[in-house]
């Protein structure tokens, strides 16, 4: 099985829109459902079937401002892949369990737990 790894950035905050840049093999990525913490790479990472090989969408720190509005708007995002637009399925529900998850939790790693709580503080007060 060949996994291929994707970055994303953040095109429309607000409309919780984000986009491939690099360049996507030719065949078509199907959402899986699930989204998982690579908590030593620090990522949010979004599966995806791609035939005979898998697709991860990766979310660094650096797009987590808008997953915080992921989580505050309780939409799941949309991603830009080339010219098409596929909506994440789960990813609300799946990036909050996660967020509560990672909380307090050293099984990911103090750093990471660290830089999760930090970048989703507002969500974690408000749930309190």
């Amino acid at each position: 099985m060949l996994r291929n790894p994707y970055t994303v950035t953040v095109v429309d905050e607000k409309l919780l829109t984000f986009s491939v840049n690099e360049k996507v093999e030719q065949y078509k990525m199907k959402p899986a459902g699930q989204l998982i913490a690579d908590s030593d790479q620090f990522a949010f990472v979004y599966l995806c079937d791609a035939g005979d090989a898998y697709a991860y969408i990766r979310f660094e720190p650096a797009v987590w401002p808008a997953l915080v509005e992921v989580l505050i708007q309780e939409q799941d995002p949309t991603v830009q892949i080339g010219e098409e637009t596929m909506t994440l399925p789960h990813f609300f529900e799946e990036l909050q369990m996660l967020v509560y998850n990672i909380e307090g939790n050293g099984n990911y790693g103090d750093a990471f737990v660290s830089a999760v709580e930090q970048a989703f503080e507002r969500i974690l007060v408000d749930a309190k």
